[in-house]
């Protein structure tokens, strides 16, 4: 059971933006230390699912095909 933690924190309205970034930014990391430990959504595992099926059918195009209409259209306005 989880229990309940202030949010914010005490303090944490105190501190300037550069500050709560870092905290947010700490945090996180804590959190991202044990992969493990992050539960995945269903929908995220769905949508690598697709995405992988989607690209061995070969609906993909190569970089520089891709780089040459990008070039190609920058040219022209």
């Amino acid at each position: 059971m989880s229990r309940k933690v202030p949010n914010p924190p005490p303090g944490f309205d105190e501190l300037t933006v550069d500050e709560k970034l870092n905290y947010v930014q700490s945090l996180w990391d804590r959190v991202a230390a044990k992969p493990e430990t992050v539960p995945v959504p269903e929908w995220h595992l769905e949508l690598i699912e697709e995405r992988l099926r989607r690209n061995q059918t070969g609906a993909g195009r190569p970089w520089a095909e891709v780089r040459d209409e990008l070039l190609a259209r920058l040219r022209q306005s």
